[in-house]
């Protein structure tokens, strides 16, 4: 039987194609986007920006044109976005979709920008540019250790629940204990909220070799189709958030004299597998997910179309 998120008496649904990286969801999705002649929504916070398709393993112009893609390319490299952003933009996308298109397919590996459109995050005040452009010029200047003396000092609940190597997360708590006055945890409540459609969440896995091997031949093709010519182009605004992330890091340690290429390129891929085992972390605790192979198409497909009946 189907696992649903949420009972609704809607007959639109939302299906979750989710997963750790390099698990193979991007074909996939545009083989089950074409069978239910739905658009792909993107739920990658990366691909979100201009210029780095590589990268962000973004889809190609040539699956672009398969399939109808949004969220792709769509923010400038300094543009400020967060999963606040993307549960509001991809409500009302979905909203617009459901008039005509039943089942909408929405991928991705971004576990709170997933978690946003799914079960709603909490509403957080809105931080002042000025405090935002403030703290993060702090961490460049002093590293992150006085912003989590700080969180520490203001939001001791927080503190010892936040992942204290995320220097965005710890940051995102800084600010808004600095624009409130307030913990940060005051503001977060963990309430579920009702969705206007049904919602089937579908995991990939692959077993453990399987997926490092696909991770470290993807970053492979990565280079091979030009991954330095982009971090190269984008080099320039390496201080950006957008870049702070997998696979642009390590080569602007290259480029910065730091490494040498074969080092950059295989703290690539021991990054990527990292990150990889700390998405599935945080997908095995959601109960609403039915985990299939890759292969399995046949198999997700009837799964897809028993949660579709009445």
């Amino acid at each position: 039987m189907a696992t649903l998120s949420k009972k609704t008496h809607s007959d639109n649904i939302l299906i979750v194609l989710l997963g750790p990286t390099g698990v193979g969801k991007t074909e996939l999705s545009l083989r089950l986007a074409e069978r239910l002649g739905s658009p792909v929504i993107s739920a990658d916070s990366r691909q979100l920006y201009k210029g780095l398709s590589i990268g962000t393993a973004a889809p190609s112009p040539r699956q672009m044109a398969r399939v109808k893609h949004y969220m792709v390319g769509m923010l400038e490299l300094d543009g400020y976005y967060s999963a606040s952003h993307f549960e509001t933009d991809v409500l009302t996308l979905l909203q617009e979709l459901h008039e005509t298109i039943p089942a909408v397919v929405m991928t991705g590996g971004s576990m709170m920008y997933i978690d946003a459109v799914c079960k709603g995050i909490d509403d957080m005040p809105t931080v002042a540019p000025e405090i935002r452009n403030a703290i993060y010029s702090q961490f460049e200047r002093e590293g992150l250790a006085p912003l989590l003396q700080e969180l520490e000092r203001l939001d001791p609940i927080h503190y010892h629940e936040v992942d204290r190597m995320n220097h965005k997360r710890v940051i995102h708590a800084v600010e808004v204990c600095r624009t409130t006055g307030k913990p940060y945890s005051s503001f977060r409540t963990n309430s579920r909220k009702e969705r206007p459609f049904r919602i089937l969440k579908i995991g990939l896995t692959r077993e453990r070799e399987e997926l490092y091997d696909r991770i470290n031949r993807r970053v492979d093709h990565m280079m091979e189709n030009g991954l330095l010519d982009e971090a190269c182009s984008v080099y320039p605004f390496k201080q950006l958030n957008a870049l702070n992330t997998v696979g642009y890091k390590e080569l602007f340690r290259y480029l910065d004299g730091d490494w040498p290429l074969e080092t950059a390129v295989e703290k690539i891929k021991s990054n990527s597998r990292q990150y990889a085992r700390k998405q599935l972390t945080w997908f095995r605790r959601d109960s609403e997910i039915t985990w299939f192979h890759p292969a399995m198409e046949t198999e997700i497909m009837a799964h897809i179309r028993q949660a579709m009946r009445p």
